[in-house]
């Protein structure tokens, strides 16, 4: 009687190679031998423990042939079947783009599986050397070295390419997660403008109908100016309840009904009186709009901080401001959370600066003359 096959699979060390290798029989009884890219050996028996599961589930020739993908394969996949909509916003697609033009002449003829974390840092640190280019009208111009942030939003793209390969079973993990940004991101975004109520009234008094509404709702719901407020319909408002209806946000959790307050109430019922007609609350006046409704505030918002003498912020940052007064209100971190419509709480600690002030206060009410009369607080003397 012939011995059995062992079907277990593994791990041995490979002559000439730095990482160790898995050995193990697929559906067919063949052998394959893989490396796992990793001298770790938990992390290899991982991999092999993934490879015989992928076996077991008859999914394991879908997974092998990620290996024979190239890079610029994957890709032109992703950018078809991943990144238009309703996978992510039109705006996303053609950052995607942009961005898919930098990573294709690095990696572009490179296997999917032969792309490593080392090769991942060199494409980084090369970016961050290179300069900013701005198109001229006789060519490009080089000006000055290229913001990390920048560099930062392509490793982003990146990572979430290998995610979906992974997700896809062509790839086992994700090289980008073993990879750290060479250099840090964190002071090099833009801090977030708080708007003061005096600044709202400065900028409300010099700006036009339709923007002074856009600013007392999202400073007073949070709503998301370009995703949710701009291309809303008059359908979507139940002024008699003070609640509107959001289809479509960026977030899962966005998506619902939200209560207004009484301002923003006053200012949703003056929009849809001053646009008549229209199905849309802020609809385009330019014949030559691509959209029915104003799709961009920029113009005329940086117009108006200029003719209200408050330096330029973005209009988004109305939303932080929003979240600031109702953490200064009294409202705790989970429920700003839940009125941000956010789907990771860690997010709030980027929206709101209240805290901060809070404590400043508390810190000046310290008494320091308080040690020097008698135990009369009520409380005991310490030992």
């Amino acid at each position: 009687m012939a011995r059995p096959r062992k079907t277990g699979g593994a791990v041995y060390p490979r002559k000439g190679s730095a990482f160790l290798w898995v050995r193990y029989r697929d559906p067919d009884g063949q052998i394959v031998k893989e490396s796992a890219a990793t001298v770790d050996r938990q992390e290899v028996e991982r991999f092999l423990r993934k490879r015989l599961e992928a076996r077991d589930d008859g999914i394991l020739h879908s997974v092998l042939s990620g290996k024979k993908i190239t890079f610029d394969e994957w890709l032109d996949w992703f950018l078809e079947m991943r990144s238009k909509p309703p996978f992510r916003s039109e705006k996303t697609h053609l950052q995607n783009l942009r961005i898919a033009k930098l990573l294709r002449p690095f990696f572009g003829s490179t296997r999917l599986s032969d792309i490593s974390p080392e090769a991942i840092e060199r494409y980084l640190r090369r970016r961050l050397k290179s300069g900013r280019r701005v198109p001229m009208k006789f060519g490009t111009d080089i000006r000055g070295p290229i913001r990390p942030m920048t560099v930062h939003q392509e490793f982003r793209v990146l990572k979430r390419i290998f995610n979906v390969a992974v997700k896809q079973k062509r790839l086992a993990t994700n090289p980008c997660s073993s990879v750290e940004f060479p250099v840090p991101v964190r002071n090099t975004t833009r801090k977030p403008h708080f708007m003061t109520a005096t600044e709202q009234k400065q900028i409300e008094f010099w700006a036009p109908n339709h923007l002074k509404h856009v600013i007392t709702i999202i400073s007073e719901m949070g709503l998301r100016p370009y995703k949710e407020l701009m291309p809303m319909k008059k359908s979507q408002l139940d002024l008699e309840n003070s609640i509107i209806h959001i289809p479509d946000s960026k977030t899962p959790s966005g998506v619902g009904d939200m209560p207004m307050t009484e301002l923003a109430r006053e200012a949703f019922r003056a929009q849809m009186e001053e646009t008549r007609g229209s199905e849309y609350l802020f609809p385009s006046t330019s014949k030559r709009a691509q959209k029915p409704f104003i799709s961009s505030l920029k113009t005329t918002w940086r117009a108006t901080l200029r003719r209200s003498g408050v330096p330029y912020f973005p209009i988004y940052h109305l939303r932080h401001t929003f979240a600031s007064r109702l953490s200064a209100g009294g409202v705790s971190d989970n429920f700003v959370t839940l009125m941000l419509r956010q789907d990771d709480s860690q997010v709030f600690k980027r929206y709101s600066q209240a805290k901060l002030n809070m404590m400043r206060e508390a810190l000046a009410q310290i008494d320091r003359s308080a040690n020097e009369r008698g135990p009369s607080f009520g409380t005991d003397r310490p030992n």
